[in-house]
């Protein structure tokens, strides 16, 4: 088996450490190995990347916009190809896979067209005969770090933008799915940028991640991944004077009030709770729900939970892949302990599943005679587990759905539009869905939270810009 190599100042570079990408439908099944950038390797990263600075800031933008556009183009090309790939090393079903690699195709073009957009100001000072300039020029350098979860599409929302607008890139995927971040970088490898502009280090937090924290020419950090490590990328790049950007986890509610059409309820609530096996940081795993609703509600989701067909990521019949590996399958079979010990009533699913090939299969879970104090309706679990908390009304829905310390997305499903209104204006958190899965966004539009879920400028559409520029005023006196 051929190594697949870090992509290092315009080079494929081999390293003496190497990973295996394991598939999780199918454990005996080896994706790919995987070189593992060391100290030096990450070195020449850097340096690189900021020796390419100077040029690829100053480069037109007619040019950045056909090399991102070629990028999208390939990767929509490539879809089914690209999404085989995903689903086989994270476990994502074929047709999630699919549409997530054709979401990366779409940002590409998206920022192609955002490089030929940046605007800027021209006003009149308040001094006469004076005029002010105020633009927006690329920060530097700076460090990309993805999680597991969305193996392509994440690394796509933040590479986009960033080369879009002048800056160049040291990218450090996940080392659980090497496979997909791989595949991206051959892409961008061959779209005519100069060298150094774009570079892929592949290697574990510890070195790579580091490195990217400490060195002061990476002069900003996008990371996307767990509370804890973003705790720790953000007192780094505080000390320094880097800017960084975090998205994090979330506990996400989704409010079905006495009103709502429970057959669109229940697919809000099964979409966003277990698709992608819940391994969403956007994913509905409380499910807050009126009183007088409320045992209608758990009846149907008890059967539409049955019925999910779990299985390996590329078989047509799957609608629920594995979770993405051992450590992940561990610590969802804990929470589920965690619940029943809490006094919580599992009415289906949490048990291992038996396939003709060895995988991490779970059963997606639901438990109810849930309350919001439990640990399993304050700690983010990231698997197949979802909780139903029975409440009074509409306002005690809406005060349990803003009583946790995340605030990524949160929904509700209900007939009123005054309702709808209501708890679009009090909910705490940065993206609100009405009859609609609490998981699913658009990539042409920002994406983030407040609270413990995000920090920092919103991610995606135009709004990108505020991250990955810095602002620049000039005062001309003619």
């Amino acid at each position: 088996m051929s190594v697949h190599q870090n992509f290092i100042a315009g080079e494929w570079r081999a390293s003496s450490e190497t990973c295996r990408n394991i598939n999780p439908s199918d454990t005996g099944e080896v994706v790919g190995e995987y070189s593992l950038a060391d100290a030096s390797d990450t070195e020449r990263a850097i340096s690189a990347a900021a020796e390419a600075f100077p040029g690829w800031s100053g480069s037109g933008i007619q040019q950045r916009f056909d090399i991102l556009d070629t990028i999208g183009t390939e990767i929509l090309a490539r879809k089914v190809e690209l999404g085989r790939l995903l689903a086989r090393e994270e476990g994502k079903t074929l047709p999630e896979a699919i549409g997530e690699a054709a979401r990366a195709g779409q940002i590409f073009k998206f920022f192609a067209g955002e490089a030929l957009r940046l605007t800027g100001e021209l006003v009149r000072s308040v001094r006469p005969g004076i005029n002010v300039e105020i633009t927006r020029e690329p920060v530097g350098v700076i460090g990309i770090v993805t999680p597991w979860n969305f193996p392509i599409a994440i690394p796509a929302w933040k590479i986009a933008p960033a080369l879009a607008f002048g800056n160049c890139v040291v990218f450090k995927p996940a080392s659980l799915v090497p496979g997909s971040a791989w595949a991206l970088a051959d892409i961008i490898s061959r779209a005519g940028l100069p060298k150094g502009v774009f570079n892929l280090a592949m290697g574990p937090g510890s070195i790579v991640g580091n490195a990217l924290l400490e060195d002061p020419r990476i002069r900003a950090v996008s990371f996307t991944g767990s509370v804890e490590t973003g705790h720790r990328v953000a007192t780094a790049c505080a000390a320094r004077g880097a800017k960084f950007q975090l998205e994090m986890g979330g506990k996400n509610p989704l409010v079905v009030l006495n009103d709502a059409d429970i057959d669109i309820a229940v697919d809000c609530a099964v979409n966003g709770a277990f698709f992608s096996t819940g391994q969403r940081c956007t994913a509905s795993s409380r499910l807050i729900v009126e009183d007088s609703i409320h045992d209608r509600f758990v009846d149907a989701m008890v059967d539409a939970t049955r019925s999910l067909r779990v299985g390996n990521a590329i078989e047509e019949t799957t609608q629920i892949g594995p979770v993405v590996d051992q450590v992940q399958y561990d610590q969802d079979v804990d929470y589920i302990g965690i619940g029943k010990r809490e006094g919580a009533t599992l009415v289906t699913g949490g048990e291992p599943v038996e396939r003709k090939t060895p995988g991490y299969y779970l059963s997606p879970a639901l438990f109810v005679d849930t309350h919001n104090d439990m640990r399993i309706n304050r700690e983010e679990i990231f698997g197949p587990v979802a909780t139903v908390i029975r409440v009074a009304d509409e306002d005690e829905a809406t005060a349990v759905a803003n009583d946790t310390d995340f605030g990524l997305s949160t929904g509700i499903c209900t007939r009123s539009m005054a309702a709808a209104e209501r708890f679009k204006q009090a909910s705490r958190a940065g993206m609100v869905m009405v009859n609609l899965p609490t998981a699913g966004v658009d990539y042409h539009v920002p994406f983030g939270g407040i609270k413990a879920s995000s920090y920092g400028a919103r991610e995606q559409g135009s709004y990108a810009a505020e991250f990955y520029t810095s602002v620049k005023t000039a005062y001309v006196s003619p």
